[in-house]
């Protein structure tokens, strides 16, 4: 069976993925299943979205009690559920006042960037159209969201991308007096990379950043997609004191389905009008009833104390590994988001980590990137662990 699907998937579907050689068919927990039955802990999550992992009865009962209701509806109607869910995210924060729903995190860093310029032109007229980002940024792979994602391989193809934007060195708080000028209308970040090698982003460089902006009245946008709704143990990954004017989501909202949103303060708001901006799926009754079980269920004390304490945990045991390994140089990230620098490739660790069933991403040339489900126990970590190590030791051995 799994020749055949690989042949069908090489035959039919465009080729822009490097894909395993074995075919997931199902999930349990923190556990995917290939077609011959193999189990694998999985520390991947969808790339960050299946953070309730899999089967969680709560969205399984959602999709099973909405699914015989509308499943689409069209803009052109009020639907109660996504009404209900965009009062959630409000509330979750004291900052936003708005929210506009799309189906994916590109989707919303696209709106996030239309809202920034046409904020900038009601408010300053031409000529306040920069966009600044970061190098080691991902903020998506459509037109304006490539545009201001730093890596060259992502850009070049596609050239020429969206004009007016200027990349400054993440973390680099000297920096920023001469990149942060009157031209900019908005500065886009994310509080920790991910595709960027899990770094994060420290509390005096958004403050320095929240500044400058308010300084030159640009809006400051946190990309949330893959860091934020509580994989780094908190709702969202920003620091209150830093608070932005938008914020883009999506990965993990949906349970699984796609929906993303931007957040924003009422002053964006305030700036666009019916027909500026819009989407035929976006928001619709079914999936944003089952984000609104998915969002509830993540936004508890109980389980985000949950996710800082297996996080805790997983860096104590990251730091023995790396004690054992003097090829891993550093340790990153927050939360149940990860990243182990390593001076071994990192594509070979990764590809090692299927021979002992243990499911990893990469981020660049030399982190292997840890995104696991949020309901991740003690025993996964140390299954993980143990995994890995061993994933490392055959790269070292065939060297």
């Amino acid at each position: 069976m799994t020749p055949d699907i690989v042949a069908l998937d090489n035959q039919y579907i465009l080729q822009t993925y490097g894909r395993s050689s074995f075919v997931i068919e199902r999930g349990d927990g923190c556990y995917l299943y290939d077609t011959t039955g193999q189990q694998y802990l999985d520390c991947v999550a969808g790339i960050a979205v299946n953070a309730l992992g899999y089967g969680d009865p709560d969205v399984t009962a959602a999709i099973s009690q909405h699914a015989g209701g509308l499943l689409h509806l069209s803009n052109l109607y009020h639907n109660m559920s996504g009404a209900v869910l965009a009062k959630t995210l409000v509330e979750s924060a004291p900052w936003i006042d708005r929210v506009f729903f799309s189906n994916s995190g590109a989707e919303a860093n696209e709106g996030a960037i239309k809202f920034a310029r046409r904020y900038a032109r009601d408010r300053h007229g031409d000529g306040k159209s920069t966009v600044v980002a970061f190098d080691g940024s991902f903020h998506g792979r459509t037109m304006g969201a490539v545009a201001i994602t730093a890596r060259e391989k992502y850009r070049a193809p596609f050239a020429p991308v969206m004009p007016d934007v200027r990349f400054g060195d993440y973390n680099d708080i000297d920096q920023l007096e001469s990149l942060i000028s009157a031209d900019v209308c908005a500065v886009v970040i994310e509080p920790v990379q991910g595709e960027g090698g899990l770094r994060v982003a420290s509390l005096d460089y958004l403050q320095k950043i929240r500044a400058l902006c308010d300084k030159f009245d640009a809006l400051l946008i946190y990309d949330e997609i893959q860091c934020g709704i509580g994989r780094t143990g908190t709702i969202w990954a920003h620091p209150a004191e830093a608070a932005p004017d938008i914020m883009t989501i999506a990965k993990p909202l949906g349970g699984g389905l796609p929906i993303g949103a931007i957040l924003m303060r009422q002053k964006v708001a305030d700036t666009i009008h019916a027909g500026d901006h819009g989407s035929t799926f976006a928001g619709g009754p079914f999936v944003t009833a089952v984000a609104q079980v998915v969002f509830n269920k993540i936004n508890t004390p109980e389980f985000l104390q949950h996710v800082q304490s297996t996080s805790d945990y997983l860096n104590e045991s990251l730091q023995e590994l790396m004690s054992r390994h003097s090829e891993i140089t550093e340790l990153r990230g927050r939360g149940l988001m990860r990243g182990i620098r390593m001076s071994l490739p990192v594509n070979d660790v990764r590809e090692a980590g299927h021979n002992h069933h243990l499911l990893v991403a990469t981020a660049g040339d030399d982190v292997i990137r840890l995104v696991p489900p949020l309901i991740l126990e003690r025993h996964h970590v140390d299954e993980l662990v143990q995994k890995l190590d061993a994933a490392i030791s055959d790269v070292k051995s065939a060297r």
